[in-house]
C-alpha cells in the first residue's frame, strides 16, 4: 500500500478559490515534491511566476514540482507521470469548474496500470461562500461536486455574514454529512487536512461514524418534533422557492445485527446497477453471518470496493452504511438492507 503515489483530486466552482489553493500548496515550504495535473479546458491555475517552460505536456516548475496538462486522457498523462516517479511524492489533479469529479475518481478504480502506481486518497472540493447559495440552486455540478467530496473548504468567509455562513454550512452539512467541512478566507488550510485525508482508505472508512450517527439522528429528529402550528416567518421564502440541493441528499442505515452474505452482496449490486448513476459515494462497514471479520467497503457511482477489515472481538457487531446521491429514497434503502438481515 504505502509505496504507491497519493492523489488528490481538488475540485470546486470557477472563482471558488480552486487556483489561489493550488498556488498556496505549490508554493508552501512542506518539502512534499508535488505533480499537478491540470485539465487543459479552460485557464491554467498555475501561478505563471512558478513555470520554467510550459509547451511540452509535461513540464517543471521552478520550486521543484512538476506539471503537467491533461489534453486528452488522464490515464495517458499518469502512465508518463509513473515514468517519472522518482521526482515527486504526491499528485494533485485540478478538474475544471464545470466538471463532476466522478470519473477522475473511478480512472483509479478500474485501470490495472494506474492502480499498481496510484491510489486517490481523496476529493477536495472548494466553495466559494460568497456565491455558492446562487450555485445552488441553478447549477447541479456544485451539488455534485460537494456530495463527491472528503474535504469542502468553505472559502472568502471573510465576505459573508455570520448568520448567511452557517445556513450555508448546514445545508452543505445535510448534503454531506461525511466530508470535513472547514472555514477559510482565501483557501489559507494546513496542508495535511488536504493531503493525506484517507478518504479512499477502506480501513478509515468510518473514522466519521460518530459524527455520521449525530447528523442521521438530527435528521429523524427534524421530522418528528415540528411542533403544531409552528409559524415559519423567517423562513417562509425558503418554502415557496423549493430547493434544489434537496435532491442530493445523504441516507445513512446503523442497526445491529448479521447480515445473509447472499442477499446483501445482491441488494448492493442491484443497487449499484440500477441506481448508480445516482450514487456518488457510499461507505460501509457490515456484519455478515459466520463470519468473523468486519466487511468494510464503499463505492464511487458504480464500482464498488470492498474486503474483510479486522475481526469484531468483543465489539458488539453492528452494521453502518452511507449513501451520498441524487434522489435517494431512504425508506426504500432502509427496507431493502433490513430484508438482507440474516434470521
Amino acid at each position: 500500500m504505502s509505496n504507491l503515489i497519493p492523489v488528490t483530486v481538488i475540485t470546486g466552482f470557477l472563482g471558488a478559490g480552486k487556483t489561489t489553493l493550488l498556488n498556496r500548496i505549490l508554493t508552501e515550504k512542506h518539502g512534499k515534491r508535488i505533480a499537478v495535473i491540470e485539465n487543459e479546458f479552460g485557464e491554467i491555475g498555475i501561478d505563471h511566476q512558478l513555470v520554467i517552460q510550459s509547451d511540452e505536456e509535461i513540464f517543471e516548475l521552478n520550486n521543484g514540482c512538476i506539471c503537467c496538462r491533461v489534453r486528452g486522457d488522464l490515464i495517458r498523462i499518469l502512465a508518463k507521470l509513473r515514468q517519472r516517479r522518482d521526482k515527486f511524492d504526491v499528485v494533485l489533479i485540478e478538474t475544471t469548474g464545470m466538471a463532476d469529479p466522478g470519473p477522475v475518481a473511478q480512472t483509479f478504480f478500474t485501470d490495472e496500470e494506474v492502480k499498481e502506481s496510484f491510489r486517490l486518497d481523496g476529493i477536495v472540493t472548494v466553495v466559494d461562500a460568497k456565491h455558492v447559495g446562487l450555485h445552488f440552486d441553478d447549477t447541479r455540478e456544485v451539488r455534485e461536486q460537494i456530495g463527491f467530496a472528503d474535504v469542502i473548504l468553505l472559502n472568502k468567509t471573510d465576505l459573508v455574514p455570520a448568520a448567511e455562513l452557517a445556513t450555508t454550512e448546514a445545508r452543505i452539512r445535510k448534503m454531506n454529512p461525511m466530508a470535513k467541512v472547514y472555514r477559510t478566507e482565501n483557501s489559507a488550510i494546513d496542508l495535511d487536512k488536504v493531503l493525506n485525508v484517507g478518504g479512499f482508505d477502506l480501513k478509515r472508512a468510518l473514522e466519521l461514524e460518530p459524527d455520521f450517527l449525530k447528523a442521521e439522528e438530527e435528521h429523524d429528529h427534524d421530522h418528528d418534533h415540528e411542533p403544531e402550528g409552528h409559524e415559519h416567518h423567517e423562513h417562509e421564502h425558503e418554502h415557496h422557492d423549493h430547493h434544489h440541493d434537496e435532491d442530493i441528499t445523504s441516507v445513512g442505515i446503523s442497526a445491529p445485527g448479521d447480515l445473509d452474505e447472499k442477499k446483501i452482496s445482491d441488494w448492493l449490486g442491484k443497487l449499484l446497477r440500477e441506481k448508480g448513476q445516482d450514487i456518488f459515494r457510499m461507505k460501509g462497514v457490515l456484519a455478515v453471518k459466520g463470519r468473523d471479520m468486519r466487511f468494510v467497503f464503499q463505492g464511487v457511482h458504480m464500482l464498488m470496493d470492498g474486503r474483510p477489515d479486522r475481526s469484531w472481538g468483543t465489539d458488539p457487531r453492528h452494521n453502518t452504511i452511507i449513501f451520498i446521491g441524487r434522489n435517494l429514497d431512504r425508506q426504500e434503502l432502509t427496507d431493502g438492507f433490513k430484508a438482507c438481515l440474516a434470521h
